[in-house]
């Protein structure tokens, strides 16, 4: 079985691609596991902020590295304690 992680600050968004097609028999067959995590869980403020403001000047916005690497390592936390 091929385990699939993914990390998104939209987490409901996911739902609906794998209820068809190829993901949904995938997942009937015991082919794939898909967890979905929100981000979000490992943010310190109230709000819950994932984005800072972008580098350089530029439009758009850029994620924070602290919710990332705290996501991150949480989820291979189990995964290196399994190997030798």
């Amino acid at each position: 079985m091929i385990n699939f992680k993914i990390i998104t600050i939209f987490p409901e968004a996911f739902s609906s691609y794998f209820n068809i097609s190829i993901i949904k028999r995938a997942l009937s067959k015991k082919l794939i596991k898909i967890q979905i995590f929100n981000l979000r869980k490992w943010t310190n403020d109230r709000h819950q902020t994932v984005d800072d403001r972008p580098y350089g000047g530029g439009a758009g916005m850029v994620f924070m590295i602290e919710p990332i690497f705290k996501a991150l390592k949480a989820l291979t936390k189990n995964k290196n304690k399994k190997r030798r």
